[in-house]
């Protein structure tokens, strides 16, 4: 019998094959798209540079975040990377470079800036600098500032404060807008209860203003985590802060089986407080009970 194939024979096993092949494609499509479809997937572990990157300057705060997979960062203020609001133009342009020639993304900066002095020149003071850090995050690529609320103070209603800070806020937010960043308010404080910031967050109406979840004692406080995350989750913007995942008592397998839940796609920043001799191997070690944690968050 000839080996040769006839014309006809060769169309039907080549479309045979390309039949193969597209079922094949299609099935390992259909499994990643699956797989993407998982709430939760987009949640991403970054790094606030509270302790554990606090020395570093910014070459090397990228070179150990690359290293240890960690691809998002939240700059503290007055730390070793100094990006400040006293950059020049030109400081701020080198700054934006860096980030972007670095698979680590600059998420956002954070700032001591807050809204409760009854003082009305000391109030003044701090929304201005909550304004230059807002000034400074879109010039060097970040999508944002985190503020504070921050306290009560005596002889003062706690209502009174609870619309100052508020009203500050939307100050801050209808700025913000202007270079298409997010005013991030910490939880934090003597207004770290949620039902607090829930209240303040009812008057800070302005769109680009949102909570940053803090994992703080307080969380756990009357109904419980559930209920308080409840009260401000409409609300969460694009970072939340941790502390080490698995030191502590706090449940963080709860939060982020909450997370997972309504499928938050921002950042999950940890602001560690331990000092580790290899920050690197810790961050690493950090990533990967994130993602464990995760997945079986995702399996409820």
């Amino acid at each position: 019998m000839s080996s040769k194939l006839s014309r006809r024979d060769f169309i039907i096993r080549t479309s045979q094959v390309a039949t193969g092949i597209w079922a094949a494609n299609s099935l390992l499509g259909w499994s990643k798209s699956v797989e993407s479809s998982k709430p939760g997937t987009q949640m991403k572990l970054g790094l606030v540079t509270y302790l554990w990157g606090k020395d570093w300057d910014l070459p090397t705060l990228l070179k150990n975040c690359e290293a240890a997979n960690i691809l998002g960062v939240e700059l503290r203020t007055q730390h070793a990377h100094g990006v400040e609001p006293s950059m020049s133009p030109a400081q701020r342009v080198e700054v934006k470079k860096m980030f972007a020639d670095s698979p680590v993304k600059l998420v956002g900066l954070g700032c001591n800036a807050d809204f409760d002095d009854p003082d009305p020149a000391v109030l003044a003071q701090n929304i201005e600098l909550a304004k230059s850090f807002i000034k400074l995050s879109h010039d060097v690529g970040g999508s944002g500032a985190k503020v504070k609320p921050n306290d009560f103070h005596e002889n003062v209603p706690h209502e009174q404060t609870i619309e100052q800070i508020g009203k500050s806020l939307n100050e801050v937010g209808k700025f913000a807008a202007e270079y298409n960043q997010q005013v991030r308010l910490e939880v934090h404080g003597k207004c770290s209860h949620l039902p607090t910031i829930k209240a303040i967050m009812d008057i800070a109406t302005h769109p680009n203003v949102a909570v940053c979840w803090n994992s703080n004692e307080q969380d756990l406080e009357g109904e419980g985590l559930e209920y308080n995350f409840n009260l401000v989750k409409d609300r969460f913007g694009d970072t939340v802060h941790v502390r080490e995942l698995n030191i502590g008592d706090y449940p963080y397998q709860q939060l982020i089986n909450l997370f997972v839940k309504m499928d938050y796609k921002g950042w999950i920043l940890l602001e560690a407080r331990t000092a580790p001799e290899d920050r690197v191997a810790a961050l690493k070690e950090q990533l990967a009970v994130f993602k464990k944690m995760v997945a079986e968050a995702q399996k409820a």
